[in-house]
C-alpha cells in the first residue's frame, strides 16, 4: 500500500505552529507533497527539512513568503526533477517531481488569478506552458501523480456557490474546459472523483477566509491527485481531514495498491 497527502500549508511555518508535523507523524503516509511553503532555504530549520522519517525535498519561490512547493519521503527517490524549465515560472516554485522506479510523484501548484485581471493571464498562460509537459508525461509509459493545489473547481459539485462564482477565477470555463480535457482526452484522472462520482461538501479541500466560509461548509474542492490510469485504478480509499486546521486547506489522503520497488 502507498499513502500520498497533498496539503497546501499557507506557509510551513504557520502550519507548524498549527500542529502539523505531531499529525503528520501519525499518518503513515509515505509521500507528502506540500504547496505554498512561503519560505526560503534560510527560513527552514532541521525539522522542516527532515521530519523525522523522511527526506525532504524542495523547490523554493525567489520572492519572499510567496509559494514554493516540496516533498517528504519516506525513501530516497532515484531522481528530483526542480521546476518546469521555464525561468518565469520556475521562479514562484511550482513544480517538483520525485521518480522512485516506474513511478514519478509531483508536488505542484497553480497561480491563482483572483488577486488581479494581470494574474489571471498569468495563470492562463501557465496553463498553456504546462499542457506540453502534461501532454509528455503521460506519453511517458510511466506511472504519474500529480498532486496539488491547482486552483480549479471542475464541476459545479466542487464548491457549493457554484452560480455566484461561474464568472471568477478557479471557476471560469476557459479553466474548467483545460482541467476537464486533460481528465478526458489527457490521459490522466481524477483519482478522488474515481473513488466518490458524487461527493459535495464532504470533498472540499479550500474554504476563503471570509464570511464564516469554514463553519458554513462553503468550500471549493481544488486540491486533487490527478494520475495516469493504470495508477489511478490501483487507488482505495480517499480522506479529506477536517477535524484540526493547519491551513485555510484541508489535507488529502489517497491509498494505493501499489508498489514502486
Amino acid at each position: 500500500m502507498l499513502r500520498i497527502i497533498t496539503l497546501n500549508l499557507n506557509g510551513i511555518r504557520s502550519a507548524a505552529r498549527k500542529g502539523l508535523f505531531d499529525w503528520l507523524g501519525r499518518q503513515a503516509a509515505d509521500i507528502v507533497c506540500l504547496q505554498e511553503l512561503k519560505a526560503q532555504v534560510g527560513d527552514m530549520n532541521r525539522h522542516f527539512l527532515n521530519p523525522e522519517g523522511f527526506f525532504g525535498y524542495f523547490h523554493y519561490a525567489e520572492k519572499k513568503g510567496y509559494s514554493g512547493v516540496g516533498l517528504y519521503c519516506r525513501r530516497q527517490p532515484d531522481r528530483i526533477v526542480e521546476g518546469l524549465g521555464i525561468a518565469d515560472i520556475d521562479a514562484e516554485g511550482r513544480y517538483i517531481q520525485a521518480d522512485f522506479g516506474p513511478l514519478s510523484v509531483v508536488s505542484v501548484y497553480l497561480p491563482s488569478g483572483s488577486s488581479s485581471p494581470e494574474r489571471q493571464e498569468a495563470k492562463f498562460r501557465f496553463m498553456a506552458r504546462f499542457r506540453p509537459h502534461l501532454d509528455a508525461l503521460a506519453r511517458s509509459g510511466r506511472d504519474v501523480l500529480l498532486c496539488g493545489d491547482w486552483n480549479i473547481a471542475h464541476r459545479e459539485v466542487d464548491l457549493k456557490n457554484w452560480k455566484g462564482n461561474l464568472k471568477n477565477s478557479g471557476f471560469l470555463p476557459e479553466e474548467r474546459a483545460w482541467i476537464g480535457d486533460l481528465f478526458d482526452a489527457g490521459g490522466f484522472a481524477d483519482v478522488f472523483r474515481r473513488l466518490h462520482p458524487e461527493a459535495g461538501g464532504e470533498a472540499y479541500t479550500w474554504w476563503s477566509n471570509r464570511g464564516q466560509a469554514r463553519a458554513k461548509n462553503v468550500g471549493w474542492r481544488i486540491d486533487y491527485h490527478v494520475a495516469t490510469p493504470a495508477l489511478a485504478a490501483t487507488a482505495r480509499r480517499a480522506a479529506v481531514f477536517k477535524e484540526r486546521w493547519f491551513s485555510d486547506h484541508a489535507p488529502l489522503t489517497i491509498d494505493y495498491d501499489y508498489d514502486a520497488a
